[in-house]
């Protein structure tokens, strides 16, 4: 029982000293996302075979929730801008985040939180690539499938 009371009292110590950090991330993503109308997106992405790796830093820095991710994705879409940039930009979005990455370094050490935001940057163009290949795949299957009937 004492060790319990020990533990609890020890997290919420922990815990008192991650909420001050957390509000700050909150308020700086918060920030970042008012501050940047979707629609300046569409000037930064020009059809290149660069605009997987802008997606991805886009999403990097500008990092969120799914939900809002999920927003902003149909709305560039609506724009004009390929499956495959949004995807990563939505993958990056969600899985990497520069603007924690301070608390990530604190909480989990400097080379957990380096290699762990590095890798999920570059994976996140690999699984955009490979979505939209798959969705290609899927969809002539289906054209196919549907047609034979």
């Amino acid at each position: 029982m004492e060790k319990l009371k020990k533990a609890v009292k020890s997290t919420g110590k922990s815990m008192r000293g991650m909420i001050p950090i957390l509000t700050g991330i909150l308020v700086l993503i918060s920030l970042f996302n008012t501050l940047v109308p979707v629609s300046a997106y569409r000037y930064l992405f020009r059809g290149t075979i660069f605009d997987p790796f802008i997606g991805a830093f886009l999403g990097s820095v500008v990092a969120g929730n799914p939900v809002t991710s999920y927003v902003i994705s149909g709305d560039l879409l609506k724009q004009g801008i390929s499956l495959l940039t949004v995807t990563a930009f939505m993958i990056a979005w969600v899985t990497v985040g520069v603007v924690q990455l301070p608390a990530e370094i604190s909480f989990l050490g400097k080379k957990f939180a380096v290699i762990r935001n590095v890798s999920a940057f570059f994976l996140s163009i690999v699984v955009a690539f490979l979505t939209v290949i798959l969705m290609n795949v899927l969809n002539i299957f289906t054209v196919n499938y549907l047609s034979f009937f």
